[in-house]
């Protein structure tokens, strides 16, 4: 069985070369991230170049996503470059300070005097560091150092418990956007939303610059964790980003939330990337942790679309080596998945045809034990809602739209496939389908497939037809050669 559950791979120093980053294709990446915190718009032309041409020379389709570097709030530079903070020592921060010492450092959001009073926790560097706020005096905010240690240039911040009032959408981020959609980027990573209100606005600037990208909600704030449900409808995906999220809500939760994200996305029929820190000791060694083999293997049992790594392929020693083992462990995983495919389309309500027929395609293809559903879509949606439960039969996306065939990449068990749509002859399409699954390898003759398709032949949510085929059974149809594809 081909591997399920995606993987996300961060493009970096690391990975940027042509070779490495072809190599990581081969092992399995199916997404790779670009992180628009780091680079000009030209950067990420070229680097959305050189993932496009090692898709090609593989010939192996790989989604590409923009990730927002969004209103990060961070420390300011020091004069030395780091200082070291002790526990109980006076430390301010001070919107209006350029370089910083032991006493004092400045911030990069102005507004942070005012989004916080006394009393308030503020923690540093993913954590690691812990200010109490004594007093707010102008643009200076006074603290207590409680949990010391070594503060360097532009570290982030956060208030615990969240309630920061920067907007989700910087002006960086708005210029960013244009250039995603200008790169044909498939999707677009929203940092730091929190609220439906800000992937409307993100969704906006996408499609008035020409993009058609897909949006993904980085649930990273308090505040987003309140408003799931609505940010879930304004977006087509999540990402369960764990680490900012872990400061701002405690590490302790993280863990039943994201067991909830992944379940709620799934129940609304939205994608789901489990991300942050899956297998960090695999930029310094070449094999992970036990805990980071469970870590992987617990989020594919939760059902999430793909699993995303992030140092580990872009700045780590191993990016080819952690891409494998990240790959060997959901293979695993997977073969221990619970289906409970019955429950689950029992307690469904269908409301749209195409919904219909696909709940009916994957309740034939798990009781009929058949080797693959071949899906023939123009948009993807008949075969997303396919993947939202688990039937254990991978699902064959074929479609005409490139773009199309890019944006499924991320959705757990599809495997899209690019079919060329040269008439309108339903039995003739379905026909081409079975050749294109022979040449490919992916069954064999006598095997059983499911295949759904929709007329008129093109129109956007037409699937109405499902059909049961045997392989090899019936002839080609008039004006087809055998053994075409």
């Amino acid at each position: 069985m081909p591997r399920h559950t995606k993987i996300v791979a961060t493009l970096g120093p690391a990975s940027s070369d042509a070779a490495v980053l072809e190599r990581m294709v081969h092992a399995g990446i199916d997404v790779v991230r670009m992180n628009f915190s780091h680079g000009s718009a030209e950067d990420h032309v070229a680097r959305a170049n050189t993932i496009r041409e090692a898709s090609a020379r593989v010939r192996r389709p790989v989604g590409i996503l923009a990730d927002l570097q969004g209103p990060k709030i961070r420390v300011g530079k020091f004069a030395e470059g780091r200082v070291t903070l002790h526990k109980d020592a006076a430390f301010i921060l001070d919107a209006r300070c350029a370089l910083g010492d032991a006493g004092r450092v400045g911030l990069d959001y102005k507004d942070l005097p005012r989004d916080v009073k006394p009393g308030d926790t503020l923690l540093l560097d993913d954590g690691r560091l812990k200010l109490v706020v004594e007093h707010v005096q102008g643009h200076e905010i006074h603290t207590v150092v409680r949990v010391g240690g070594e503060l360097s240039n532009n570290k982030g911040i956060n208030r615990q418990g969240g309630g920061l009032t920067a907007p989700a959408l910087t002006a960086k981020d708005m210029e960013d956007i244009r250039t995603a959609a200008r790169i044909g980027v498939d999707f677009l990573a929203v940092s730091f939303p929190k609220s439906a209100a800000d992937m409307y606005m993100a969704r906006q600037l996408m499609r008035a610059a020409g993009g058609e990208a897909l949006l993904i909600a980085k649930i990273e704030r308090t505040e987003a964790v309140a408003n799931l449900a609505e940010i879930l409808e304004a977006s087509d995906g999540i990402m369960v980003a764990r680490g900012d999220l872990a400061v701002e809500v405690g590490d302790a939760a993280v863990p039943a939330l994201q067991k909830r994200m992944i379940r709620a996305a799934r129940e609304r029929n939205k994608l789901t990337i489990t991300a942050t820190q899956m297998m960090e000791s695999m930029i310094a060694s070449p094999v992970p942790t036990r805990a980071e083999v469970s870590d992987v293997a617990n989020a594919v049992l939760d059902g999430t679309d793909a699993v995303m790594l992030s140092a580990e392929t872009a700045s780590g020693q191993y990016p080819v080596e952690v891409v494998e083992a990240m790959s060997r462990v959901c293979l695993e995983a997977e073969k221990s998945a619970e289906v409970t495919l019955d429950r689950e389309v029992l307690d469904q309500v269908f409301t749209r045809i195409d919904q219909s027929i696909a709940m009916a395609a994957i309740w034939t293809a798990y009781h009929l034990k058949v080797k693959a559903i071949a899906s023939l879509t123009q948009t993807g949606s008949t075969a997303l809602w396919m993947s939202r439960l688990n039937s254990g039969v991978p699902i064959y996306a074929l479609t005409p739209e490139a773009a199309t065939r890019n944006q499924m990449t991320l959705y757990r068990e599809v495997f899209p496939l690019l079919m060329s749509q040269h008439h309108n002859d339903r039995d003739v399409l379905l026909w081409e389908a079975e050749s294109l699954l022979l040449d490919q390898g992916v069954v064999t003759r006598g095997d059983l497939i499911v295949l759904t398709i929709g007329e008129p032949i093109g129109a956007t949510g037409g699937t109405n037809t499902l059909k049961i085929v045997r392989v090899g059974d019936h002839p080609a149809p008039q004006g087809c050669e055998a053994g075409a594809a």
